[in-house]
Order: C-alpha cells, then structure tokens, then sequence
C-alpha cells in the first residue's frame, strides 16, 4: 500500500494520521506529501494500522509516538504525566515577562510533570536556576530525561508534595499547573483525558484543592515582590481570584489561552519584580 493510501483508510483526523505515519517511517510530515505515491514496506504498513487502530479506541497520540511538543521543545511523554497542552504556553509566556533574561532569579515549578514548564523557562532564561517538584517519581524520571535529552542544565528535579521539599531558600517566581479538574466532571471520561493520570488531573472535591494548597503557601516562599502564576480552569477565574486576594496577593492578573478561555492567574508578594502581564 502507498503512503497516500494508508492515511486515507487510516480512519482518523488527518493530522492524527500523518503524525502516526511519519513516526512510523521516521520522517516528518512534509516527507509524506512529497512520497504519497511510496509504496510502504510491510513491516512499517503493520505497525501504522495497530497504531490507527488504538489511535481509533481513544489513545493520544502523544503516547503512542511518546512525543509531544511543548515551546518549541520535543518533549518525551508516557503514560505517567499529563500531556502537555498549548494552553499552557500561556503560562510560560507571563512567566518569561517576569524573568529577566540577564538576571540570577529562581523559579519553583510546583507538580512538573514531563517537565515541561520548567524547562521551557529554563530553556529561555538560562542564567535562571529552577526547582522543579513532583510526589511521582515515575514523572521525575520523565521530566528528568528530558533535560538531559535537551541539555538543559539548570534545573534541579525534586520529589516533593507541592512546597514540602523545596528548601528555605525564596524565590522569584512560583508557578503551576496543577490538577483542577472537580471530581465527577464529564470531561473526565471523555477524550485523552481518559487515558492521562488522574492525579494530575483532579485533586477530587470541587477541584480547587490543589490550588488552595498552592496559594496559600506561595507568600512564604516567595522574595518581597515575587509573584505566582497557575493555571486553572475555564470556570474558576472568580474562585482563584477570590483565593489569591484571601492570600493577600496584590497587582493580580487574570489571562486568557489561545481559544480564549480564562486560563491563567497570579499575583505579587508585595512590590512588583517586572511588568504586570495584561
């Protein structure tokens, strides 16, 4: 079968098709345009149609390429961390306002996960030195990978519940993107989702217990005038803004992702350390 036969009886979205081929053959994308006349060899003809197949039963293709792009970083993924989403580029980019690039600052990321935040900032603010935390040692050991794939070196991985070991030293920034999803939400069983950690993606209740914890610890561990920055949900604009006031954050920004949801929000411990983010 040729390369352009295989996409079309792939039964998929056709960017989920062509990424499953040109994982297979070890090409990109624009290879497959170009050979859509190729004939495929049988070896690779069998793992693209068990790969559709399961692709066709719900798995993300992230874990079946066990690849996703993050920042421009490629970024290795497995079943034990959360798959990183564009909407939470967001995130990195009002943290990068925040950092300056020819400055020592430290940045905690709370619950890492593959990593992804903290070395997309890492990867930008080299001068800058990040703790990144997580309590699954399985996704350290993803996250942890991945730096040394990306030879980003200056961020320190450290199995912690959220603050507990991220030692007395303050920071300049702190940010998360931490479960939220409520216990019982529909979205939980549908999509990608279904096949993501559950721990990072709800932390049961009505999914602001992890954001709680969050804020309320921020102000401790940060320098006067640093700030926090976390992800939440499309719906808890108002809920984390009431957190972050009862916390006595000041200066606090609110901002929407790509598809124009709310889906970012922070504050300052006192003076600003930058620009507040629009």
């Amino acid at each position: 079968m040729t390369v352009g036969g295989a996409l079309a009886q792939a039964g998929l979205a056709p960017i989920d098709a062509q990424v499953l081929l040109a994982f297979v053959v070890e090409r990109d994308r624009s290879w497959l345009v170009a050979h859509r006349d190729d004939v495929l060899s049988r070896e690779h003809l069998d793992t693209y149609n068990a790969l559709t197949r399961r692709r066709r039963d719900g798995e993300p293709v992230a874990y079946l390429t066990g690849m996703r792009e993050f920042w421009g970083l490629p970024l290795r993924v497995t079943t034990d961390v959360l798959i990183p989403r564009p909407e939470t580029e967001t995130l990195v980019e009002l943290a990068l306002a925040r950092l300056p690039v020819h400055a020592d600052v430290r940045v905690l990321d709370l619950g890492t996960g593959s990593g992804a935040i903290a070395l997309a900032l890492a990867h930008e603010r080299p001068r800058a030195r990040v703790v990144a935390t997580d309590p699954s040692a399985a996704a350290l050991d993803v996250a942890r990978a991945n730096a040394q794939r990306l030879s980003i070196r200056n961020v320190t991985f450290i199995a912690s519940d959220w603050y507990d070991a991220a030692g007395a030293e303050p920071f300049d920034l702190v940010v998360s993107n931490p479960p939220y999803i409520a216990s019982g939400d529909p979205h939980l069983a549908e999509g990608d989702v279904r096949f993501e950690p559950s721990s990072a993606l709800t932390p049961g209740g009505d999914g602001l217990g992890a954001l709680r914890a969050i804020i309320n610890g921020a102000s401790a561990r940060l320098v006067a005038g640093g700030a926090l920055l976390v992800e939440h949900g499309y719906d808890q604009r108002d809920a984390v803004a009431a957190l972050l006031k009862a916390a006595h954050f000041t200066q606090l920004i609110a901002a929407r992702d790509l598809a124009g949801h709310w889906r970012v929000a922070g504050g300052e411990a006192g003076a600003s350390i930058g620009h507040p983010a629009d």
